[in-house]
């Protein structure tokens, strides 16, 4: 008896230890929650850089919106089809087209108390069914106000009988590199993601992304699912929409700049679609060769190759081998921004270009009309493909030159030749040399020779219906 009272004196005695232990344990764990920050002294721009962006989140994300789509996609059919003998044994497949359905996701902005929606035309294209997702939870079905592949941009528009919280656009012209950036979307179906960088680059075309290229660039985290969605400034605006990234490298999103899309979201509200200006011109780049060819100090602006029958820019006596520098006021650094710039003009707008003729620069007056004019609509030559020197020239045949065509055929290009490399074909028409018309071999001749002295060359080449602009280095 006193054996078993001693055994359970000892395991109390045990029981009490431990819990003590246990309770100890406690108290040191609740106590070191009470001790200061390991870091007290927080630098205060820090901590107001900080609460600058939770604000600037708090009041923009209700503005943001979730979209999803369902699209119905044509299948392709099978390589082989299934031969009749063997039809008791495969399923018989079905006559006419077949499809499938396809769901997606984007991200998109409210930018009035109606219920208009900016968004990416590449999100809501051939949709059949679409669905916005407030901030709320609250669903609405949408319909396509009206949509802009070259630009890819679209305005969508739900009916909500609520008040509606509205994005306010900003002014993406007075951007600068190294801005903070705040991307906010849907990537990956993760509900109103924010993400936080700064604006890379401005001005980035020539991705082959869209016809209309002036990329914002950031590193701002850009992932499937934020198509569509605001890139915002510190002050909360909109300067742009997120659009594409690139797939092989980390920290490279792009956002179309809101100034670009303000015009097109105002037309596709108003009439559902976009009308661009039309100048009537077919344009190159100037490179080094074309702009020592021509006497220009530098390789900028474009190089017309060839102007449309009953273009403004015929009507402003626009020439082939004139250089537009300017174009309304601004430099024209190269072809694609002569052709942002045209393309962003008002319809019926009266614009001053500067070009560069005869180792000059004039003056002249443009009248733009729209690109959904007849004479816009003509069919247009197709472009050739640059190239450099390396060929043997002839006069042209009898049947060419009464039909009004001027110059000296190609009758042979060199195999081994940056000419055969390039593009210049047999068959090709030279009518001029550094824009001194070649109409027979002894113009050509003379030309050429007046040519060496400046070591370069601009052949103006006609091929078809299209002309273009060899530059050629002689030494």
């Amino acid at each position: 008896m006193y054996r078993n009272c001693y055994i359970l004196l000892v395991v109390l005695m045990l029981f009490t230890l431990t819990s003590c232990s246990r309770d100890k344990e406690k108290n040191v764990f609740y106590e070191t929650g009470k001790v200061d920050s390991p870091v007290k002294d927080v630098p205060k721009d820090i901590l107001a850089t900080q609460q600058a962006f939770v604000n600037l989140v708090k009041v923009v994300t209700p503005a943001v919106v979730n979209i999803s789509t369902v699209s119905k996609k044509k299948v392709v059919p099978p390589l082989f089809e299934v031969h009749p003998f063997f039809g008791e044994f495969f399923e018989e497949a079905p006559s006419g087209p077949r499809y499938r359905k396809e769901s997606s996701l984007g991200s998109g902005f409210i930018i009035n108390r109606d219920g208009y929606i900016i968004t990416n035309d590449h999100v809501v294209r051939d949709a059949e069914s679409i669905q916005v997702k407030l901030s709320n939870e609250k669903i609405y079905d949408a319909k396509i106000v009206g949509g802009d592949p070259k630009s890819d941009i679209a305005v969508i528009r739900i009916n909500a009988k609520d008040p509606l919280p509205v994005a306010v656009l900003g002014d993406s012209d007075k951007l600068q590199v190294g801005q903070w950036a705040v991307a906010i979307g849907n990537p990956f179906g993760l509900d109103r993601t924010v993400t936080v960088g700064v604006v890379s680059a401005t001005g980035r075309s020539n991705m082959g992304i869209e016809t209309y290229e002036n990329f914002i660039q950031t590193d701002a985290s850009i992932n499937p699912g934020n198509s569509g969605g605001p890139l915002l400034n510190v002050n909360g605006e909109v300067i742009g929409i997120n659009t594409a990234i690139v797939a092989a490298g980390q920290g490279i999103g792009f956002a179309i700049p809101v100034n670009m899309a303000k015009q097109v979201v105002e037309q596709l509200i108003r009439k559902g679609s976009v009308t661009r200006a039309w100048l009537g011109v077919a344009i190159q780049p100037v490179t080094e060769e074309i702009a020592a060819s021509f006497g220009l100090e530098k390789a900028k602006g474009a190089l017309i190759s060839d102007v449309m029958a009953g273009s403004p820019a015929e009507k402003a006596g626009l020439r082939q081998g004139d250089i537009l520098v300017t174009f309304d006021g601004k430099e024209v650094k190269d072809a694609r921004q002569l052709q942002l710039a045209v393309g962003e003009a008002p319809v019926g707008k009266q614009v001053t270009a500067e070009i560069f003729r005869d180792g000059k620069l004039q003056k002249v007056t443009l009248l733009l009309a729209s690109s959904d004019s007849v004479e816009a609509r003509k069919p247009r030559p197709a472009k050739a493909a640059a190239g450099w020197l390396g060929l043997d020239v002839d006069e042209l045949p009898r049947s060419k030159a009464q039909a009004g065509v001027a110059g000296v055929i190609v009758t042979a290009v060199e195999p081994d030749s940056a000419a055969a490399a390039s593009g210049i074909q047999r068959g090709d028409i030279i009518v001029s040399v550094n824009q001194r018309k070649t109409g027979n071999l002894q113009e050509y001749a003379a030309a050429m020779k007046a040519a060496e002295k400046r070591g370069s060359v601009a052949l103006l080449v006609r091929r078809g219906s299209a002309s273009i602009y060899f530059a050629l280095k002689l030494r």
